[in-house]
């Protein structure tokens, strides 16, 4: 895969982390004839079909002239019940196979008990030294609640991310990829790892294009960095965001208020992984001088997540006093509407964070302008169904 080791000007082009992945499940099916990859019935809605390239579906019944992608030995696994998926899928691996499950992000805590039970397996295997080790139990999330497609409010739902976080076991890993890059760094980290859980979570739309490949492997060793093209020395305010939009949002109200106030100095940092209790991987994780290094010991810190922001909170409260810090993120709020509407249903649009970073800036001159470019939106969406142009 031919991935950029320089990014002359960020944010100009889009590309799919989606597309990306899939290039990556077609990969590792050409190198490993055991990996299997299992989806509901979704593979291609949500632009992963470049698997079929290395294996078609697995079909035992008549196969019609019609019919694609379908064979009697195919690994690409597709059948609409998520339980029986992951059950087929968590013992493939403990029989020592390799494999992957994909599902839209609403239905993925459909698994969360069979989840609980795999990582029960895995904390008393880890302590019989007789056990051989058990490769990684991957996930990719995606159709996420900030680009639903339309189907509403019934599609929005990133549960699965808080569950997983609260495990005190500490065998699952969390990733946020910002791009396309990052989603392949991603991958590129959990096909690596033993005996746990990761769960990378992406949108299926082009998003931004922000960072290279060495940046984004550089990401993964402590879980976050700083993104210096969009950042200044000696900063009033530190930003954060962990998700591809949610960092696309966040980059998008820098601009919106440096706009404003020019003389304003922000740091942004990227958070590209979470684990219990930390930022960063079970085995990297982000330690509290770093955290201090990255966020400073006394600035403000806004962070646009793209799950729950109890579950960022609990997490930050380990490194920081939590009254210099505000968390935006999924407030289970939603309808059939548009995707900057959606976002600023749960207080997480670009117009939101900028009113957020002026404020903690001490800068309240711009609230209800922004408060008003939200409210005609919403006006427009509800009408003709499209946001403004922004």
């Amino acid at each position: 895969m031919n991935l950029p080791t320089r990014i002359d000007n960020p944010g100009a082009e889009e590309y799919s982390s989606a597309l990306a992945l899939g290039e990556c499940l077609r990969e590792q099916m050409y190198q490993d004839p055991d990996f299997y990859f299992f989806s509901p019935d979704e593979t291609t809605s949500n632009k992963l079909a470049t698997v079929f390239e290395a294996s078609n579906r697995a079909w035992g019944g008549k196969i019609e002239p019609w019919d694609k992608n379908l064979a009697r030995d195919g690994r690409v696994i597709e059948m609409l019940s998520e339980n029986t998926l992951f059950a087929v899928l968590a013992g493939h691996i403990l029989s020592g196979g390799s494999g992957c499950m994909t599902s839209y992000e609403s239905f993925f805590p459909i698994v969360s008990s069979q989840l609980d039970q795999h990582l029960k397996f895995l904390k008393q295997s880890n302590a019989c030294d007789w056990r051989p080790d058990v490769k990684p139990l991957n996930l990719l999330s995606t159709s996420c609640w900030q680009r639903q497609d339309h189907n509403g409010y019934t599609h929005q739902n990133p549960a699965l991310i808080s569950s997983l976080l609260a495990k005190p076991s500490n065998l699952v890993n969390c990733f946020f990829p910002a791009d396309d890059v990052s989603a392949v760094a991603a991958w590129e980290y959990m096909m690596q790892t033993k005996n746990v859980v990761n769960l990378t979570t992406f949108n299926k739309n082009p998003q931004p294009r922000w960072i290279d490949i060495n940046h984004a492997r550089f990401q993964l060793e402590q879980g976050c960095s700083i993104y210096q093209f969009a950042s200044d020395n000696n900063p009033d305010i530190i930003v954060a965001a962990a998700g591809d939009i949610p960092t696309t949002e966040m980059l998008a109200a820098i601009k919106i208020a440096k706009e404003k106030v020019p003389a304003l100095r922000i740091r942004f940092v990227g958070i590209a992984a979470l684990s219990y209790g930390a930022i960063g991987t079970t085995t990297n994780k982000l330690r509290p001088h770093d955290f201090d290094d990255y966020f400073t010991i006394d600035k403000p810190i806004i962070v646009n997540f793209h799950g729950y922001a109890e579950t960022m909170r609990g997490i930050l409260s380990h490194y920081t006093d939590l009254r210099r810090v505000s968390i935006h993120g999924y407030r289970d709020e939603g309808s059939t509407t548009t995707p900057l509407d959606e976002l600023a249903r749960n207080f997480c649009s670009r117009y939101h964070l900028a009113a957020d970073i002026l404020e903690r800036a001490g800068h309240y001159d711009f609230e209800n302008e922004l408060r008003n470019i939200v409210i005609e939106n919403a006006q427009h969406a509800s009408l003709t169904g499209l946001d403004e142009e922004y």
